[in-house]
């Protein structure tokens, strides 16, 4: 008899681990943008890790293939989703059709949803302010900057926000002229095209660059060195942070001085940990993320603190 407990016991164990055996989707917006990619690669990598089967997808900037996807993965009866840099008020329908499909939801840097678990981001307003204050700090509080902006992205626009709120409070510093970047599935040539032209009609007449993201600062900081500005000469701040962005942070050419950096790997990372004690281990949401956002620190890298190749700062 205890022989057959012991067995039987074994097998619920068993059957117990494998329960834990989850499917899910990873649907990045854009993985053309260096942020999107590490955000979804670090989730794949540690739902892997789990044993867990996934299906990674890139909407390519595109909502309708965003839509179509979530849809998919809906009909493919996955577990779980994690949705990164996504559009909750465009693809509400596609949200809400998860849930009502049992299907748990959490996303990274998209803003909160009803549909959705939670939203894993870092806290935008001390991105947004920090990255504004470094560049007045180098102006010494006056002159004229140039803004690059994204409003279609939750983190990118709050960015720009807290520029507002720290330029309403120095009024020596002015926005000479702004570009919003507005397509998404071509943004490069966007910002290329939409600051060159900035840059060329106010030629100069500024002492700085504000970008909402890394991405738009590389654009920027090449059409710099390609018209000949040397580092230092007009400092192209911005946010995300990254191995590209550090490397041209070392650079002594490149415009790029400083960043705010997010972990998006350890979002990425998060993301499933959080899954796996919610889904596959059936603890209640809020004992995991209590109310509708999940905050990551950022930090603050410039030349004096910059990571060494391969490294990162957290």
């Amino acid at each position: 008899m205890r022989k057959v407990i012991l067995v039987l016991a074994a097998l619920l164990l068993s059957v117990g681990a494998e329960a834990k055996t989850l499917k899910i989707g990873i649907v990045a917006f854009q993985m053309s943008s260096e942020t999107h990619a590490r955000a979804a690669n670090a989730a794949e990598a540690a739902a892997k890790a789990l044993g867990w089967s996934v299906t990674l997808l890139n909407s390519r900037g595109a909502i309708p293939e965003s839509a179509a996807q979530i849809e998919n993965l809906i009909a493919a009866k996955v577990d779980a989703m994690v949705l990164c840099m996504s559009k909750p008020v465009e693809l509400d329908a596609q949200m809400k059709a998860a849930k009502e499909a049992g299907i748990a939801v959490v996303t990274i840097a998209s803003g909160s949803s009803p549909h959705t678990l939670f939203d894993i981001q870092a806290n935008e307003y001390q991105v947004g302010s920090d990255a504004a204050l470094y560049l007045l700090g180098l102006m010494n509080y006056r002159g004229e900057i140039l803004t690059e902006r994204f409003e279609g992205n939750l983190a990118t626009r709050i960015r720009g926000r807290m520029l507002d709120a720290v330029l309403a409070e120095n009024t020596a510093v002015k926005v000479l002229a702004s570009h919003s970047m507005a397509r998404t599935a071509t943004w490069q040539e966007d910002v290329r095209a939409g600051m060159g032209a900035l840059m060329q009609r106010e030629s100069g007449k500024f002492q700085g660059i504000w970008a909402s993201f890394d991405g738009q600062a590389f654009v920027i900081d090449d059409l710099l060195q390609q018209a000949g500005v040397k580092k230092g000469q007009i400092p192209v701040v911005s946010a995300d942070g990254g191995q590209q962005t550090f490397a041209r942070i070392r650079d002594p050419n490149s415009t790029i001085v400083a960043t705010v950096a997010v972990p998006f790997e350890l979002m990425g990372k998060k993301a499933v940990e959080a899954l796996d004690a919610i889904v596959a281990n059936g603890k209640p949401k809020d004992s995991v993320v209590p109310g509708p956002y999940l905050l990551m620190p950022s930090f603050l890298i410039d030349r004096a603190n910059v990571p060494e190749e391969g490294k990162w700062p957290w």
